[in-house]
Order: C-alpha cells, then structure tokens, then sequence
C-alpha cells in the first residue's frame, strides 16, 4: 500500500486515486526566460521517480508539467534582449527539455504551454466572474480572495496572518490580497484579445485553466517545490475550487529546496547551514522560510544546468537528487556531487565484474517490468536458498521505502545493501577463479544473476543504471589496458615478494593518476577510472 504526505491534510494518506487504477499528475513548470538551472531539475527528477514507481505498481499515470510562456520576467528578458518574447521562450524550453533528457526524464506525458491556452485561461476568468468571485477593474480582472472562505487551508493560515500585496495596481483592487487573473496590456507588451480588453493572464490562472483543460476538475497529484505553496498553489486552489465547486487535488506534493552549500558564489544564494545539516537554524523539511533564505535560484546567480553537465555525468546528478527524501532541503554542492560519484563507482565495477563472471551485460539483462512481475520472479527457483532470502528481504526493504511516501533517499540505501550482497556472494562462492563449467559454478552464475535481475528492477523504478554512462577516452587508450595489465603484474609480483613498498607506491602513484585498484579474493586486482 502507498502511502502520500499530503501538505493539504499534513498528514500522510492511503494513496487511492480519484479514478481506480489511473493517475493524473501535474508538476509546475519553469517560467522559461533563461537557461535552466540545477534547481529546475529538482522537481522532474523526483516526480519522475515518482512516475515510475507508480507505473511500476500498475496504475496508468498521466504527468503533466507545464511552461509559462508569458511572463513579466520573460517579457523583460525579451525586451533587454531586442527578440520577440516568443523567440526567448522558445529558446529557453528548447534549453529546458534537453536538459531534462540528458537527467533521463522522459516520462513526462504533455508540456502544456501557457499562450496555447489563452482561450481557456479567459474561460475561466468570465466563469469566476460570472459566480461572484472575481471582479473586472481598469482592464484588469482580480479574484477576490474575502468572497473565498476556505482561502489559506494549504498553508493552515488565515487572511489576517498574511501580508496582502497591492503593489502598482492596489488602487484597482476592493483589497490587497486579491490577485490578479487578467492583465491590461501596456504599450509594446504582447497581448490578446479579451472581453476586459487587450491583456494578458496572471500566472496563476494558466496552472489553473491547463490542469483543469488536460486532467479534469479533480485530479490526483499536483506537485512543486515547496516555495509554491503560497500564493501559488493557495491561489490555484482559490480559483478552481471557487469555479468548479469541487476539490482540484486530492493530494498536494512539495519537494525541498535545493540549498548552496560551501560553494556561494558558483552557485548564487547565501549559505544556510553547516556541510554537515547539523547546526541551528539550518533548512529543514518543510519550512520554507529556512529553504527559501538559501535557495539556488536564478536571481541568485545560479549558473546554467548545461555547464554542471559539462563537469558531471548526469547518472551522477540524478543519483545525488534522489538520496534523499524529496521534502528534504538538498545541500548542494559540487564537492557533494564528487563524493556520490565516488559511491556509484562501487556500482559500475560490480557491472564490470558481473560481466566477467557471467559473460553478459548488466544493461542487458531482462528485468521485471512491474511489481506483480517482480513477485512471481523473486520465487523463481534460481533464488532459493539462504542467499535468495536475503536478496528478496532487500527487495521487501526498498519497496517498504518507497511505498512510505516515495522515499528515494531510503531506496538508495538499500541499493548500497544490495551491492554488498552481491559482492559478498561472488566472493563467497569464488566465481572469479572457479572452473567455467563446473556444475556448481553454473548454478551459482544463474543464480547470481537472478538476483542482479532484482537489484535491476529496483533500480529502474528511478531511472537509474539504465544505459553505460559515457566513458572518457583518448586516441592512445589502446594502450591503456596493456599498460595497466603490465602494473598490476607488477605490483603482484612485488607483494609476493614481500615488497610492500613497491606495491604501495603502484597503487598511491595510479591513485595520483585518477586510477583505483581494488584487490578482491583469489589474487584477483580490477581497475577503475575515477570521475570527476
């Protein structure tokens, strides 16, 4: 059974879907108006994972993430930069989806743009103000918040614990918590025709009139960072709820804040809290007063996803956003990037080393492709025996982790568990040095590789280990592994003769070099390149 947090109800809920085995799931998308930073691929890794898991458990699901289009900020931008706001916008998905493709996500079922949804945007203003909750005033056309009594429930706040915001337009509003829905065009600003005049929408309206366009009145999952709570989500809420009289999601999701880390001035952003998350005051799950005083953010000057993606491979990033529980805070930093790859490393030299033994691919394998797939498989009879229960105990943990509101970070841990059993197994039954065709072997083999068959299965329900990762090379690697065969013989050679120091200062001398050797059980030595 899955369980949700939901911020709605602060409490953690039975998941069950409005429409019996089916899923609609929205995620608030970026204002594209310049180049994606790491921040931005927060969210659509986490309910990518989300996704699949859900996929996996049997329920058809439906995401949609939306791009906002039409903004002051993009307007601005389009402006300073003397192109039409369409041009910038179009330039900036284009930098948003291949980002997102280079971080795997690609379950991602329809990205609704705003100024594609003008005629229903304008709908559903006319619908609001037909029923009494919005008002037309200079050209602008205002929700207003008073007429609204269960305004403030996502963020358990009432109206007189806000600061209402009048800005340049108060004299139009009856109030300064109202919001606006429609924008009276100013001179040389895009705009469209509407029954108020010229003008443009509000950015809440578009989730709003999208969501409700695409997956319904009442949907399942509506998802964002946490910073969206209010007024965003709050006023989506408003709006819909207000129009369709009926519930817009059964469960709100928000994912923490990508936090700067040690290193403020690459990444934009004050530092927050000690390296170790341990001190005072730092950010913590779910207060986004803490997150938001260190979020990564354009304003910031976090620099573009493109130029992280130059220094890491994207397994690494994905791997590094996924290991802990998405409303955590995530403490960014390039030295935090570095030490997961160190421990994905521990992975890549088991696919090696599986590949030795067995003489087939990790990426290969056939794995089950859903939860009812992996029950019947984990019975199979390569996985009996004490080593098959430990591996279908390990099965049990992550799925417990991930059934526990989608628990990432918990399912990462088990993947470390995982790979110790593995290890531990080849080792345990010498298949590095035991004759091919023996029986035992064989058996042993199939049975190892039963139980990677599971290890894989739980690693695609988030998207990882799916492909080789993309390994450096030269024109001279031809001699690489002649080279290296000729250095650990030689280093074999000087342990066996009791000359330590000669073997230390190969291994410190390679590890100088960016290259581990890892001695394992029957005198066998791998190397591996170390990333970046």
């Amino acid at each position: 059974m899955i369980r949700v947090f939901n911020t709605l109800t602060r409490t953690k809920e039975e998941f069950q879907p409005t429409t019996p085995g089916k899923v609609g799931m929205y995620l608030c998308g970026p204002t594209v108006y310049k180049p994606s930073h790491i921040g931005h691929m927060v969210g659509p890794v986490i309910f990518d994972a989300i996704k699949r898991y859900l996929t996996y458990s049997g329920f058809e699901t439906t995401w949609v993430v939306n791009i906002t289009d039409v903004d002051d900020k993009l307007i601005a931008e389009s402006q300073k930069r003397g192109i039409p706001m369409s041009a910038v916008a179009d330039e900036m998905t284009a930098d948003y989806k291949a980002n997102l493709a280079a971080m795997g996500v690609d379950t991602i079922d329809i990205f609704p743009k705003a100024t594609d949804y003008i005629g229903e945007i304008i709908d559903f203003t006319a619908d609001l103000i037909a029923k009494g909750f919005a008002y037309e005033s200079g050209g602008d056309v205002y929700f207003e918040v008073e007429k609204f009594a269960e305004y403030g429930k996502l963020t358990n706040r009432t109206l007189a614990q806000m600061t209402g915001d009048g800005g340049g337009t108060a004299s139009l509003k009856r109030s300064p918590f109202d919001f606006a829905l429609w924008k009276s065009a100013k001179p040389e600003e895009p705009s469209w025709d509407s029954p108020w005049g010229k003008g443009r929408p509000g950015w809440h309206i578009e989730c709003s009139a999208m969501s409700c366009s695409i997956l319904g009145e009442t949907f399942d999952v509506h998802g964002g960072g946490l910073d969206l709570q209010f007024p965003h989500h709050e006023n989506e809420i408003a709006q819909s709820e207000a129009r369709n009289g009926k519930p817009m999601a059964k469960y709100w999701m928000h994912n923490g804040l990508m936090q700067a880390s040690n290193e403020v001035g690459k990444v934009g952003g004050r530092k927050t809290r000690e390296a170790d998350g341990a001190e005072d005051g730092g950010a913590k799950e779910g207060d986004l007063a803490s997150q938001e005083a260190g979020k990564i953010s354009k304003s910031k000057g976090a620099s573009a996803f493109r130029d992280l993606l130059a220094k890491f491979q994207p397994e690494n990033i994905r791997f590094f956003l996924l290991s802990s529980h998405y409303r955590r805070p995530i403490d960014y930093s390039e030295d935090r990037l570095r030490e997961v790859g160190k421990g994905l490393e521990g992975f890549y030299r088991y696919f090696k080393r599986f590949e030795a033994v067995s003489g087939e691919s990790f990426y290969s394998l056939d794995a089950p492709k859903t939860r009812a797939e992996g029950d019947a498989f984990e019975k199979s009879e390569a996985l009996s025996g004490e080593f098959g229960d430990q591996i279908r105990a390990l099965r049990a943990k992550f799925l417990d982790a991930m059934d526990d509101d989608f628990n990432t970070g918990g399912g990462v841990g088990v993947f470390f568990d995982f790979l110790r059993t593995l290890n531990k197994f080849v080792e345990s039954e010498k298949l590095e040095t035991s004759a091919p065709n023996d029986a035992a072997t064989q058996s042993a083999r199939a049975t190892l590789k039963a139980a990677t068959q599971v290890f894989k299965e739980m690693a695609a329900t988030l998207g990882l280990f799916r492909a080789p990762i993309e390994e450096e090379t030269a024109q001279d690697d031809s001699l690489v592994e002649p080279l290296m065969t000729l250095l650990i013989d030689l280093r074999r050679a000087a342990k066996k003769n009791k000359d330590f120091a000669t073997a230390d200062e190969i291994r410190n001398r390679l590890k100088e070099l960016g290259v581990s050797l890892e001695d394992r059980p029957g005198g066998v030595c791998v190397w591996t390149r170390e990333r970046s």
